[in-house]
């Protein structure tokens, strides 16, 4: 029994690395008076082979799973190997029996364990060659459009890593996914629009009637939480349908109760009934009023100027400049109105607003 490597028989066995390592095992079992069983190292193989690690485990597992060969791992980190007297003389029969067609060169398949499953090839599926998923963006500007929008929604939601959620809704869309993100994209609107819903206790989306909020502020002030904390959770409930639903039928027997006792108070000559404080209106506190607020506060208390006239501004007293001066904010200043006025005769020495008029 003796085999030769050549492009037929790497053809049969499915690649060359299984060519090579069976050449070898078949003329080591004739070295060794057609023993069985071959025992080696790896390192022995694979100098006498010349494949790589990668190489030589896929030839044995190939092999193997063709019936030709057995293999087991021992001590030692010593492999041995079993031929299949039987499986390689039917393989080298039907190479001799194919000179004249290679094509019809088979292998013989192997005896079924009864005790283990017969192993399968990889089930494959059939793919249309350079398949690819249809996409509603009508052209390349339009698909930039879509992410740049994208990108800028996830920033401006404070969502950590925003490209890769993008990544992940244009690769959803990209396999067929309806995305209602790209339908409020396609009709111009702010993207996730269409996943709103306005409540019974909104004024818009998102925003609950002002008297509902501040009732519920109330609520945590009252049980000792200082007013920025009371106005964190109050709005955390409120953003919770479920909880928020429950709260507002309560607020509501509570409006409704408040409204009858107001109108037996009119009834009976009270011209402004009671209202709790939630029901007063109170204006909404921008950033731009508590900017001016505390501009004023670390401005000097100068006295009001007219609009200008060709009369110079009259000059401040020394007590209150050096008051303002004194303060953190205030020394810029300070400094900016000395220099602009001359005529005061006020100067800054050692850290301090000095009175130049001579006495």
């Amino acid at each position: 029994m003796e085999i030769i490597y050549s492009p037929k028989v790497a053809k049969a066995l499915g690649g060359v690395s299984l060519a090579v390592l069976l050449n070898y095992l078949i003329r080591i079992s004739k070295e060794t008076n057609n023993s069985p069983k071959l025992r080696m190292t790896r390192d022995e193989l694979e100098s006498a082979t010349g494949l790589s690690p990668i190489e030589r485990e896929t030839a044995i597992h190939k092999l193997t799973f063709q019936g030709l060969i057995a293999y087991q791992l021992r001590d030692n980190n010593i492999l041995e190997f079993t031929l299949s007297s039987s499986n390689l003389e039917k393989f080298l029969e039907n190479i001799d029996n194919s000179e004249q067609n290679p094509d019809t060169v088979t292998i013989p398949k192997p005896k079924a364990d009864p005790h283990f499953n017969t192993a399968h090839r990889p089930i494959s599926v059939a793919v249309t060659p350079n398949y690819r998923f249809d996409s509603p963006w009508e052209s390349q500007q339009q698909f930039e459009a879509f992410q740049r929008k994208l990108l800028e929604h996830f920033k401006q939601k404070g969502l950590p890593n925003p490209a890769a959620w993008t990544f992940k809704v244009i690769d959803s869309i990209s396999k067929g996914i309806v995305s209602p993100l790209w339908d409020d994209f396609v009709n111009g609107v702010p993207l996730e629009t269409s996943q709103q819903v306005q409540r019974p206790w909104e004024i818009a989306v998102g925003q609950p009637y002002p008297a509902f909020e501040e009732e519920r502020t109330q609520y945590y002030v009252h049980r000792g939480e200082p007013i920025d904390s009371a106005l964190a959770k109050a709005r955390r409930d409120l953003r919770n349908p479920q909880f928020a639903k429950d709260l507002w039928e309560g607020f509501l027997r509570k409006c409704d109760r408040v409204a009858d006792d107001a109108l037996k108070a009119q009834k009976m000559g009270v011209k402004t009934p009671y209202l709790p404080s939630a029901f007063q209106g109170k204006n909404a506190i921008t950033k731009e009023d508590v900017m001016n607020k505390l501009s004023q506060l670390a401005s000097p208390s100068l006295p009001p100027q007219a609009k200008e006239t060709s009369e110079p501004p009259s000059r401040p007293s020394l007590s209150t400049l050096q008051e303002s001066y004194a303060k953190p904010m205030g020394k810029n200043i300070i400094k900016k109105l000395i220099s602009q006025h001359p005529e005061w005769n006020y100067a800054i020495e050692d850290g301090q607003v000095v009175d130049r008029v001579d006495p």
